[in-house]
């Protein structure tokens, strides 16, 4: 088996890329799904984060409103208050990555060629990269980033714009991840670009697993 990390920023297009990964063959998991399962009721992580950001981030129904915890946590749109962002990652990422690891020993346990695959966007923020055997990072063009994100949102796009500018701010620039990348994935053209870059890497980690 080999374990491999996908990582990129804001609005890159990871989900999009994993997808692709996921229909070559590769076991597919997102730390965000398993984030949303950690924050449910009677989890540790959310009496946690509760208990640190407080009931205004709850629904009538006592789940984490997701919308109001990321204003929580990285400010109202627009705003230069200060976050607490690093708080908030500080509370979920130790519990996710036990779940990833879980997972991945899973995965190894039933498919020894396996490819595990772990979507994740601050793996190199996290200081999580060693625990991947290989590295994948997809990048694309600020202003594209900006689209996807009031597509996603329903914002406009230049408070799309102003709020992916800010939540970049609390990750590592493309750069960083892109030197630490063992291979990268430019999804700025066409999605049959994206999709030849992704059987090329895909090939290459079959290979390794195998």
């Amino acid at each position: 088996m080999i374990k491999v990390g996908l990582t990129g920023g804001i609005a890159s297009g990871k989900s999009v890329v994993g997808e692709m990964f996921a229909i070559l063959g590769a076991h597919v998991i997102q730390a965000d799904a398993i984030s949303h399962e950690l924050m449910q009721p009677g989890q540790a992580v959310y009496e946690e984060v509760v208990r640190h950001f407080g009931r205004e981030i709850l629904n009538a129904d006592g789940t984490v409103n997701r919308p109001r915890l990321a204003e929580a946590a990285f400010g109202a749109p627009g705003s230069a208050s200060a976050t607490r962002v690093e708080e908030l990652n500080k509370i979920v990422h130790p519990a996710v990555i036990r779940r990833q690891d879980e997972w991945m020993e899973e995965v190894g346990r039933g498919d020894p060629d396996a490819v595990a695959m772990v979507e994740a966007a601050l793996i190199l923020e996290a200081g999580a990269a060693k625990r991947f055997d290989r590295l994948v990072v997809v990048t694309c063009r600020i202003e594209q980033r900006a689209e996807r994100f009031a597509a996603r949102t329903k914002l406009p796009l230049e408070a799309a714009r102003v709020e992916v500018t800010r939540r970049m701010a609390a990750q590592l620039p493309d750069e960083e991840k892109i030197k630490a990348a063992n291979f990268v994935i430019d999804n700025s053209g066409s999605l049959d670009a994206t999709e030849k870059q992704v059987r090329d890497v895909w090939q290459k980690l079959k290979t390794r697993a195998a």
